[in-house]
């Protein structure tokens, strides 16, 4: 099943929930490679995977987010880039066991394209294409640029989808509100991402970390006014509080759930959770679409 396929079945498709946070919480090291958890921690990010299939997403990540060449290399593991992504998808694609479609993730490289950094944009484009690669040989059904701040990055991961696969793919940046709006900690606002993710090919632009459900409403309406494309919209369980010296995401999900019928009012398709957003936030979610799906049917 692809994308355009699942908008057409369900209107309201229900995406996974976060990933970083579920390893996090498993007591695995912040500051290790969670890629390398593909081959030497099978069974867990399997395990992670099967709880978002078995909470009822139609769409569950893989754990590839930095999966690039340049990502990898920070580890020196840019050598193992094919093994450690084609296993990241395998391992969501087996989760899944045909019950959700298993949408490649795609992150961002931590470096700078030229002429801020030292990055051209054809190896940019080749650093994802290895990763996009692999993605196919592995049996990814669709993939999803997401976490951008550079619309130049964005784009170039975009492009490498679209010259190295047939997959569908979304592209999702990360906003965050100040005095002049909206804006990635780079510059773009989503009137401006929503414009540039659509003209390099995307079939989907929305949204995701960052921020909570509430703000994430808003974003989503300024990015419904710049493209006709799908929204792909994530927001974190809240704004983190440090409680007893951890990390807390206070939204419940019933919280976030409340807020699901106003995503939808303003033009969201594709819908889940990022940071701190478990899943039970996602099982929860699926009962409010579910209800708004039967509501709308009447």
């Amino acid at each position: 099943m692809t994308l355009a396929e699942l908008i057409q079945k369900r209107t309201i498709v229900l995406t996974d929930g976060a990933w970083g946070t579920e390893i996090a919480k498993r007591g695995f090291d912040p500051g290790s490679c969670p890629e390398l958890f593909n081959v030497t921690e099978p069974g867990m990010i399997r395990e992670i995977a099967a709880s978002y299939a078995d909470a009822g997403s139609d769409i569950i990540l893989t754990n590839t987010f930095g999966g690039s060449t340049l990502k990898l290399a920070r580890y020196g593991l840019e050598d193992r880039v094919e093994q450690l992504n084609e296993a990241g998808v395998r391992l969501s694609v087996e989760a899944s066991a045909g019950r959700a479609l298993v949408t490649a993730s795609i992150g961002p490289t931590g470096d700078f394209l030229a002429p801020l950094g030292a990055v051209s944009e054809s190896e940019m484009i080749a650093a994802f294409a290895r990763q996009v690669k692999a993605f196919v040989r592995a049996g990814a059904g669709a993939v999803v640029v997401e976490t951008m701040s550079d619309l130049g990055e964005a784009v170039c991961a975009v492009r490498a989808v679209k010259d190295n696969s047939d997959l569908e793919v979304v592209c999702s940046m990360t906003f965050d509100s100040g005095v002049r709006g909206f804006a990635t900690m780079m510059g773009v606002t989503p009137e401006k991402a929503a414009g540039g993710i659509e003209a390099a090919g995307a079939d989907a632009v929305g949204s995701n970390c960052g921020t909570g459900i509430e703000t994430m409403i808003r974003i989503a309406k300024h990015l419904r006014t710049a493209t006709g494309l799908p929204l792909w919209i994530k927001p974190n369980a809240g704004i983190p509080e440090l409680v007893e010296g951890e990390t807390v995401f206070p939204d419940t999900p019933d919280e976030m759930a409340a807020h699901i019928p106003a995503l939808v009012r303003a033009g969201v398709t594709f819908i889940g959770g990022c940071c701190g957003s478990k899943p039970d936030h996602i099982r929860r979610f699926r009962k409010t679409i579910d209800s708004l799906r039967k509501k709308a049917a009447k």
